[in-house]
């Protein structure tokens, strides 16, 4: 075992995901350099797997819980939830989508190709990030920020320019997504005003507005 995993693996840092300041609290005596070489060769041993410039975690079987991939894209990119298909296969209303975790953010758009998974972030300009969005619990005690189902909807159709209310509707919920009708049915509309008002777009709003009236209009 490396220098660097053997201390990290002492550490047991939560899902065995560190940064550079674990590195520099763990090896305090040591250069800079020092320290770059001493992560270049736990990483050239395939015991450390690098997610990206500045943030790692512990290669199996020195990790015994992995990180779940939603915590993974918090931490990826901090100013964004998990949302669009991944969060409405995470609530049930669409098959899961295995090929990348997708989510949002206020910054710009990106990917991350990790060795435990891409993750995809779309930009999605609102007045507040967090509305319509839950932490949830994730396994062992874990938590991410993921879209509420409406507010995954929201950031779906704004990613969507063709989509509008008036020509779409809710065919786009169940014919374009596959939602079952009573699964839109069921939607929960208690944040309904806070997105319409967190959205600058009208045609979002619109969206929104009419689809709370055509299910309240609905036995």
């Amino acid at each position: 075992m490396q220098t660097l995993t053997e201390a990290i693996y002492r550490q047991q840092p939560p899902c065995g995901v560190f940064n550079h300041t674990v590195i520099d609290n763990l090896f305090p005596n040591e250069t800079t350099g020092a320290r770059a070489l001493l992560l270049h060769r736990a990483c050239a041993a395939g015991e450390v797997l690098r997610l990206t410039r500045g943030l790692f975690v512990l290669a199996a079987p020195f990790n015994k819980k992995m990180p779940h991939p939603f915590l993974l894209a918090n931490l990826l990119q901090p100013d964004s939830h998990v949302s669009v298909e991944s969060a409405l296969a995470f609530h049930g209303l669409i098959p899961e989508a295995v090929y990348q975790t997708a989510s949002v953010c206020t910054t710009r758009a990106k990917n991350f190709q990790t060795p435990l998974g891409n993750f995809s972030y779309q930009r999605v300009p609102v007045k507040n990030p967090r509305a319509g969005v839950e932490v949830v619990k994730l396994a062992d005690d874990f938590w991410a920020f993921v879209a509420t189902p409406l507010r995954a909807i929201a950031d779906l159709v704004y990613l969507t320019p063709d989509i509008t209310w008036k020509r779409d509707g809710a065919g786009f919920l169940t014919e374009s997504l596959r939602i079952e009708e009573s699964d839109v049915a069921s939607l929960n509309l208690k944040h309904t005003k806070e997105l319409v008002e967190n959205f600058n777009s009208r045609r979002i709003r619109d969206f929104l507005t009419g689809l709370k009236a055509e299910l309240k209009k609905r036995p």
